[in-house]
């Protein structure tokens, strides 16, 4: 599902660390030009759409239409390659068939959504920040990993969180990380912190 754009990155044994893409603006920094503050919806979203289902293992899903699918990707390759400076990330409502696009506001962007979408519903939500600037915090929380594993800090994910609120740190020392983060990255750092356990691999069954 697209819902979920979070970038995460698992500590279990081995590391694997991904991040989000992202590219360079076309045309200067979007958010020059400022959009509606306070979110918009395009015109696709007049219409009611019946929700579409697939039957898989004998249990009913819902599923994304093709043309919202279609243009799911569109906006979301557009946003992080040519708007990183102001999309967020995106998710899909099946239910509702309709998208919902998280981003900083920017006209231009704006006007790429409403192109991107042609006759499919997409809800526009204000972000607090964008792509390519989560992408740098959510990089340089990586690269200090063996510091603060050096400090005996449990780093379990890293992931930037596709509303724009900020980069979600999955922690089991979450006190001690809402003490000491402040203290290198600074208290206005986009950085949200979660209590999380250990990622534990799967166990097959024993019988009797």
């Amino acid at each position: 599902m697209y819902g979920d754009r979070l970038v995460r990155l698992l500590l279990a044994g081995a590391l694997l660390m991904t991040a989000p893409g992202c590219g360079e603006i076309d045309g200067g920094d979007p958010r020059e030009h400022s959009g509606p503050t306070g979110g918009w919806r395009t015109a696709g979203c007049q219409f009611s759409r019946p929700a579409q289902f697939s039957t898989v293992g004998g249990r009913s899903m819902p599923v994304t239409p093709q043309r919202l699918a279609a243009a799911i990707e569109r906006i979301d390759r557009g946003g992080r390659e040519r708007f990183a400076d102001s999309f967020a990330g995106l998710e899909v409502d099946q239910l509702r068939v309709r998208a919902i696009v998280y981003r900083v506001p920017s006209e231009v962007f704006d006007d790429f959504i409403r192109e991107s979408a042609e006759d499919t519903c997409v809800v526009v939500r204000d972000a607090a920040h964008a792509v390519a600037e989560l992408t740098r915090w959510h990089d340089r929380v990586v690269a200090d990993l063996p510091y603060w594993d050096s400090r005996g800090i449990r780093i379990v994910t890293v992931g930037s969180r596709h509303d724009g609120v900020g980069v979600e740190i999955g922690t089991r020392d979450i006190d001690r990380i809402r003490r000491e983060f402040p203290d290198r990255y600074g208290a206005d750092a986009p950085l949200v912190f979660v209590e999380e356990g250990p990622v534990r691999p799967l166990t097959p069954e024993t019988g009797d």
